[in-house]
């Protein structure tokens, strides 16, 4: 191998620095090892850059849009410069709002209050609930979960021809898909959208952590995503896009902040003026500190290189997947097959255990911390196994004891800050644990499998 695609062999395999990299967790069997965090889609660590610039800009903290003081200046020049910073990285057009919220979920329930009268939404069941339920005051159109990309956009050709064409109609989908990890045609999805008078958003949560996603190039008119799954867990998410229906909807939240301008009428009651930009669905003290994170995380991922990013995930991913092929006993769940494009979620059953002890037993005897359950995204998860899309389940909730049948599935989810040695000690782990059983007995408590003591 030459000097410089040894280097570039490195590169690749080099995780960003991220916090709780040395954190050690006792185990069940003796000793303590390091913590394997390998649970990323639910929520990934935070980027070292990202705290150590949240620490400094800590002591400068202060209100925003509201004060004369240097600190609330300063916080307001940083706030904002966020949000353009957050528009840069979406490479939003000239004339789309960036607004703060709490998470994806947040930001797509304010999309939701903001729909205009007898809208019509399209959403597949393979959404996470997040993007599946905000919509109640819409019509909603379920769409069946598509085997490939082509059908998915077929779905929605089909579905679409059949709507009234003078109405409002938004479309809702993934970008990557929090349960298999497989990505969605997104373009051409937003193609056929547009091309029957629709809208459409992408629920970027899983997709903006592991890929550069571009509000241009996919011609989306809202993208939604978390600060949490962006390795900036600081309570803060974002729904950027078109203004009109924002501009137009009654504030998300009333209160300071959302309103320009307020007068008591002669009888008693008030009069409101209110913001037509972002400020309008930002009402009260905003998160700074959650939207600089996101900021910095931003800034750090773009700096990093999406093409270094993108391939050593890939080299993570084959890994993983190669690895869980050497046990027959293993399915992994997924829609578009073995060769769909995908990012660094994986979920499976084992032919013979629990969902839940499968996982309780990575954590108590490996130091490995997974996901079980089905993930906010039942419809999903049910399809996939195979099971009664009416049993009930709550997400991550267990539905049996161990050594008993499980209807739900193992998450295995990693991304930029995720070292070799972790995803290789997951694959030694099922292995043994296929092959040797659990070395611990496990109960059930409070509705999850834990080891007896």
């Amino acid at each position: 191998m030459s000097v410089s695609s040894a280097a570039a062999d490195r590169s690749v395999r080099t995780p960003l620095p991220v916090l709780g990299r040395d954190v050690t967790v006792p185990l069940v069997t003796g000793g303590e090892v390091a913590y394997a965090a390998l649970d990323y889609a639910a929520s990934a660590p935070a980027l070292q850059r990202v705290w150590d610039d949240v620490a400094a800009y800590a002591p400068y903290y202060g209100s925003v849009h509201r004060g004369a003081g240097y600190l609330s200046q300063l916080s307001t020049d940083l706030f904002e410069n966020a949000r353009a910073t957050v528009a840069g990285f979406l490479d939003c057009r000239e004339t789309d709002q960036v607004v703060f919220t709490r998470s994806t979920t947040d930001s797509l329930n304010l999309l939701a209050a903001a729909l205009p009268a007898g809208c019509q939404v399209f959403v597949f069941e393979t959404e996470h609930h997040a993007a599946l339920l905000p919509w109640r005051d819409a019509r909603v159109t379920c769409l069946d979960a598509p085997g490939s990309p082509d059908e998915a956009v077929g779905t929605l050709e089909r579905a679409l021809a059949d709507r009234d064409p003078h109405g409002p109609a938004l479309v809702c989908v993934t970008g990557a898909s929090n349960v298999t990890g497989e990505l969605w045609p997104v373009r051409e999805l937003a193609a056929a959208a547009h091309a029957h008078g629709a809208r459409i958003v992408l629920d970027a949560a899983q997709l903006a952590p592991h890929h550069p996603v571009s509000v241009r190039e996919l011609d989306v008119d809202w993208i939604a995503f978390s600060g949490h799954k962006l390795y900036a867990p600081f309570g803060s998410g974002v729904l950027a896009g078109r203004a009109d229906w924002l501009r137009e909807a009654e504030p998300y939240l009333a209160g300071g902040g959302a309103s320009r301008k307020v007068t008591r009428r002669a009888d008693g009651g008030v009069d409101v003026e209110w913001h037509e930009g972002a400020a309008r669905h930002e009402a009260g003290s905003p998160n700074v500190i959650g939207a600089y994170a996101v900021a910095s995380a931003c800034k750090a991922l773009t700096e990093a290189g999406w093409e270094t990013l993108v391939a050593r995930e890939q080299h993570l991913i084959r890994r993983v997947r190669e690895g869980l092929a050497d046990v027959p006993e293993v399915r992994i769940l997924s829609l578009f097959g073995d060769d769909a494009p995908r990012v660094g979620v994986i979920s499976f059953v084992v032919e013979g255990w629990n969902s839940s002890h499968f996982a309780a037993a990575l954590s108590a005897e490996y130091g490995i911390g997974v996901r079980d359950g089905l993930f906010c995204a039942h419809p999903l998860v049910r399809r996939l196994l195979g099971s009664d899309p009416q049993t009930q389940g709550e997400c991550g909730a267990p539905e049996a004891a161990p050594g008993e049948k499980s209807l739900n599935a193992v998450r295995v989810s990693f991304g930029a800050g995720t070292p070799d040695e972790h995803v290789d000690r997951f694959v030694r782990a099922v292995r043994e644990l296929v092959r040797e059983g659990a070395r611990w007995t496990y109960r059930t408590e409070d509705g999850r499998c834990v080891p007896a003591v």
